[in-house]
C-alpha cells in the first residue's frame, strides 16, 4: 500500500484502513487551511487504488473499517466510488462501515439514486467541514460552500441512511467575528442536526494566508478565555437538535467535551462555566495541543 503526501483522517478513524483515491482537496483555497500544500489535486489511477486494496486483504483481511481519503474524496464521480466499494467489499470480508470526507458540492452533484447506491455499498459516514454556520466568516476564508448548501447538504446524505459528521473551527472569525461565528454556527448545526457535531480550534499554521493575515495584524485570534465564550455561545445558540452526539475532544482544543445535545446541553455549558471560573488550569496545555 502506497501513500502520496500528507493523509489525514478524522480521529474516529484512527482504527480503519486508510485508503488514498485521489490526492488532494479539489477546492484547496481556503486561507486557514494548510493541509495539501504539498500537492495537487488528482484522482489516483483506478489500477493503483485496486492494487491497494489487493494488498490490503492480504495485510489486513479482517478490517472492518476503511476511510477513503483525501481531502474530499467524495467529488470522484459515483461510478468510480462503487467500483472502488466493490471491490473493498469483496476484499474485505468483514467490512462493515466505509468513511469519507466531502464538500457540500459534492454531495449536491450527486443524485438522490447515486448516494443511496453509495450507502448500500457501505458508505455509512460523511464528514463535512462546515468550519463556521456565518456566510461572512466563509467568505473571508474562501470557503466554497455556503452555510444553506451546506444544510442541504446533510439533509441529502441522510435522507440516503448516511451519517454525517460536521466540523466546525472555533477562533475561525478571529476576535472580529467571533460573537457571529458562534452564534451562525450553533443554528445552522441545528438546521443541519448531523448525527455528530465536532468542534475543533484554529491553529495557525505556518505558510496559510490567514498565518499571514495575523502576522500582518488583519487577523486576531481569540484568547484561550475568548475560545470558551465562543464554544459557549455555540451551545447556546443550539436547539431542536435529535441524537446529536457533540464532541471537542480533538487535540487542538483547549477544554474537552463530550456529549448528546438532546440531553446534555445544560451539563456541556456548566462544565464551560466551571472551566472559566477556574482559569487556565482547567484547559490543556498549550505544548500539549497539535493538529
Amino acid at each position: 500500500m502506497r501513500y502520496y503526501g500528507t493523509v489525514i483522517r478524522p480521529p474516529s478513524e484512527a482504527e480503519s484502513y486508510i485508503l488514498q483515491a485521489t490526492f488532494g482537496c479539489s477546492h484547496n483555497e481556503c486561507t486557514f487551511c494548510g493541509t495539501y500544500p504539498d500537492k495537487q489535486f488528482a484522482m489516483r489511477p483506478l489500477e493503483e487504488v485496486l492494487e491497494d486494496i489487493t494488498q490490503a486483504a492480504q495485510r489486513f483481511p479482517h478490517a472492518p473499517r476503511v476511510f477513503i481519503a483525501d481531502g474530499n474524496a467524495l467529488v470522484m464521480p459515483a461510478p468510480r466510488l462503487v467500483t472502488i466499494l466493490d471491490a473493498l467489499g469483496e476484499a474485505l470480508p468483514q467490512l462493515r462501515r466505509v468513511g469519507i470526507y466531502a464538500s457540500a458540492g459534492d454531495i449536491l452533484r450527486k443524485s438522490d439514486d447515486e448516494l443511496a447506491v453509495l450507502h448500500s455499498k457501505k458508505l455509512e459516514i460523511i464528514y463535512l467541514g462546515m468550519e463556521s454556520g456565518s456566510d461572512e466568516v466563509l467568505r473571508r476564508v474562501n470557503k466554497r460552500d455556503t452555510s444553506a448548501e451546506m444544510i442541504e447538504a446533510v439533509h441529502k446524505a441522510k435522507r440516503a441512511g448516511i451519517r454525517v459528521s460536521v466540523i466546525a473551527l472555533l477562533g475561525l472569525g478571529g476576535v472580529e467575528l467571533s460573537a457571529q461565528h458562534a452564534a451562525e454556527t450553533g443554528r445552522v448545526a441545528s438546521a443541519m442536526d448531523p448525527h455528530y457535531l465536532s468542534m475543533l480550534t484554529l491553529m495557525l499554521v505556518p505558510g496559510t494566508p490567514l498565518h499571514t493575515q495575523a502576522q500582518e495584524g488583519g487577523f486576531r485570534l481569540p484568547s484561550p478565555a475568548g475560545l470558551l465564550d465562543e464554544l459557549r455561545g455555540v451551545l447556546q445558540h443550539t436547539q431542536g437538535m435529535s441524537r446529536c452526539v457533540f464532541r471537542t475532544n480533538h487535540a487542538s482544543n483547549y477544554l474537552p467535551l463530550a456529549g448528546v445535545l438532546s440531553r446534555d446541553t445544560e451539563a456541556l455549558l456548566a462544565s464551560i462555566e466551571a472551566a472559566q471560573t477556574k482559569g487556565p488550569t482547567a484547559l490543556r496545555p498549550e505544548n500539549w495541543r497539535a493538529l
